[in-house]
């Protein structure tokens, strides 16, 4: 049985109305019109978004991986969700090897990572060098007061700000940015106002 952590989003444990789960749901659905070819699901958890990946964009993608430094997480993963397209790896995205050991992608999708790790460069290096040129990021983390800042969540080294953010993609052909709150996705050149608490950047190398 697969431990649940406190931010670990266990579809078949929670209740179809849970918002965390509605939310990280929505990002996965969001995703597979933008994953083709060959896709990485970088810190892929219990699995789920992986197999969402795999079956919702079957038509346009050949292989997902799914990488998480859990082994439980992985085992979990390989016995719940499946699927003849998708394969899961037991590796840290910090690891700066990984780019030699797992080769490269068109496609990496990142959700809720970037806010959990301390070696914040060496994660982002390891995506650019995993990206093949022209490849496509989408990536996502919550906003909050910035970093090296406090933050409510004990599970986080701390949350940037919106600035922050997307400061983070400057080394990209092109870098377009979304909020979002609960399962409700906009283009942030959509905002006119009210609060959306997390952000998603989809970004072309």
């Amino acid at each position: 049985m697969l431990e649940d952590t406190g931010e670990r989003i266990i579809p078949e444990n929670m209740r179809i109305t849970n918002e965390m789960l509605m939310e990280h749901v929505a990002r996965y659905h969001f995703a597979s019109d933008y994953v083709n070819g060959r896709v990485l699901d970088f810190a892929s958890g219990a699995g789920y978004g992986t197999h969402i990946l795999a079956k919702r964009a079957k038509a346009d993608v050949g292989e997902v991986i799914g990488v998480d430094m859990d082994s439980d997480a992985i085992q979990y993963a390989r016995g719940t969700y499946h699927h003849p397209n998708s394969t899961f790896v037991e590796g840290d995205v910090t690891d700066a090897s990984l780019p030699e050991k797992l080769g490269t992608f068109d496609c990496v999708v990142s959700f809720e990572t970037i806010e959990h790790i301390e070696a914040e460069e060496q994660f982002l290096a390891n995506i650019y060098a995993l990206l093949k040129p022209g490849g496509t990021l989408i990536l996502s983390t919550p906003f909050g007061q910035g970093r090296g800042k406090p933050c409510k969540s004990p599970f986080h080294v701390h949350q940037l700000t919106v600035d922050e953010f997307m400061q983070l993609f400057a080394g990209y052909t092109t870098a377009d940015f979304y909020y979002q709150r609960g399962p409700l996705i906009i283009s942030a050149g959509d905002y006119q106002n009210g609060r959306y608490p997390l952000g998603i950047a989809v970004c072309k190398k």
